[in-house]
């Protein structure tokens, strides 16, 4: 005999599942600090404690150059010097996953 609730037990395990993927999505964090006036040091990674090494990490010009690509590096930071041009940084860990720090939210040394 087949059970009659078998049908509704399947939905709710599978809305389950979809809930609990969603509890365990993490969002992209990233920080830039001026070292001195010359270097600023960048750390990215997630909103659930993981770092993010060998994610891009470009300094993108105003007019849309890249001017210093560059990805995470072990220690999920990258260090490089102050651009002459205006400039942001741009986090990119894929689709969602992407954090843009102006030149201006910089923190000075």
């Amino acid at each position: 005999m087949i059970n009659p609730l078998r049908p509704l037990n399947t939905l709710l395990l599978l809305l389950c599942a979809g809930f609990s993927a969603s509890a365990l999505a993490h969002n992209p964090m990233c920080e830039c600090k001026a070292i001195d006036a010359e270097q600023i040091k960048c750390t990215g990674g997630f909103s659930d404690g993981s770092g993010a090494p060998g994610v891009t990490l470009d300094v993108i010009g105003y007019d849309e150059t890249i001017l210093v690509p560059g990805k995470l590096g072990a220690d999920s930071t990258l260090t490089f010097k102050k651009p002459g041009a205006e400039f942001y940084v741009l986090f990119d860990a894929g689709p969602g996953h992407v954090v843009e720090i102006d030149q201006a939210d910089i923190q000075a040394p």
